[in-house]
């Protein structure tokens, strides 16, 4: 990656108040963990254009920069976004270990700029994106990127447009909601953490992305 984009905030600005709202996010997602460990977290929005890819990307480099070994991984396949956001080739990735069901499951997994950070982009666009996160090759790819780091992060589609969030949700430990300031509405957020806890889905939290800065708390 040459230039870090300015959507990546904890690395173009990471003195700045949004960088450590990532910070603090990261240690809120450790104290969540504290009851029941958080191995595999999603991160996923309750409608499209809420900045739930932007999200997980900077909490990902959050959790690296903290000494977490850590995968990110874009297991949305319909409109991926992570491989545009650090910079990285997309001709393999997640669904690219799908091609052959049952070979040896080896992640192309790339490097960036941030150390114990690694990206597993999308891969080709599949036909079929629900069947293959819900398939027992996802459960055994989950698996073994579990065993090569300390936190895994999955960056879903939203949940009330398709059911890949909600399919993937019943195989990682938590589910993070992102929320639109100014733009999700309340009853479609209500709808979507009901979705997810009908299917007994652990919801750690939520997000609350695009909040302007409140000019009254000065340099804190």
């Amino acid at each position: 990656m040459s230039q870090t984009p300015s959507s990546l905030i904890t690395l173009s600005d990471p003195r700045s108040p949004a960088a450590e709202a990532y910070r603090t996010l990261r240690t809120n997602v450790d104290f969540s963990g504290l009851e029941k460990s958080i191995h595999t977290l999603l991160v996923t929005s309750v409608a499209p254009h809420e900045s739930k890819s932007i999200t997980v990307a900077n909490l990902a480099v959050s959790m690296a920069q903290g000494d977490k070994k850590t995968i990110l991984i874009d297991a949305d396949v319909r409109r991926p976004a992570l491989h545009t956001l650090f910079g990285l080739n997309n001709d393999k990735g997640l669904t690219s270990l799908f091609i052959d069901a049952k070979g040896p499951i080896e992640p192309a997994l790339q490097a960036v700029t941030v150390p114990n950070l690694q990206v597993l982009t999308s891969g080709p666009l599949p036909p079929n994106p629900a069947e293959l996160l819900g398939s027992q090759r996802m459960l055994d790819v989950i698996e073994a990127l579990k065993s090569r780091a300390d936190i895994v992060l999955f960056d879903a589609p939203p949940v009330i447009a398709v059911t890949d969030a909600s399919v993937l949700g019943t195989r990682v430990d938590g589910v993070l909601l992102v929320v639109q300031a100014g733009q999700t509405r309340r009853e479609q957020a209500k709808r979507a953490r009901q979705q997810l806890e009908k299917l007994h889905i652990r919801v750690i939290g939520a997000v609350l992305s695009g909040a302007s800065l409140d000019s009254g708390m000065g340099g804190y």
